[in-house]
């Protein structure tokens, strides 16, 4: 699976992209096996409310299901003007 990392995301990551393999079933699952990777995971999502993540491209909230999925972006919440 491929996961993408925007804006202070990628910042406290240090990464802009990495694939992996998960045993996660939803996306709230993924994140925690991120965070307990190392301490760059666990600050990028120490507050999931400050984000947002898409699956393959479509707008998705952090009880969704994995399954099929190919992308997981996370990214903070964009303003427009």
């Amino acid at each position: 699976m491929e996961l993408l990392y925007f804006a202070w995301v990628r910042e406290r990551i240090g990464l802009p992209r990495e694939t992996v393999e998960t045993e996660a079933r939803t996306v709230g699952e993924l994140v925690e096996e991120l965070k307990a990777r190392e301490e760059r995971y666990a600050a990028a999502f120490a507050d999931i409310s400050a984000l947002r993540v898409a699956l393959d491209q479509e707008l998705a909230d952090f009880d969704a299901p994995l399954d099929g999925a190919r992308e997981v972006a996370f990214f903070p919440p964009m303003t427009g003007g």
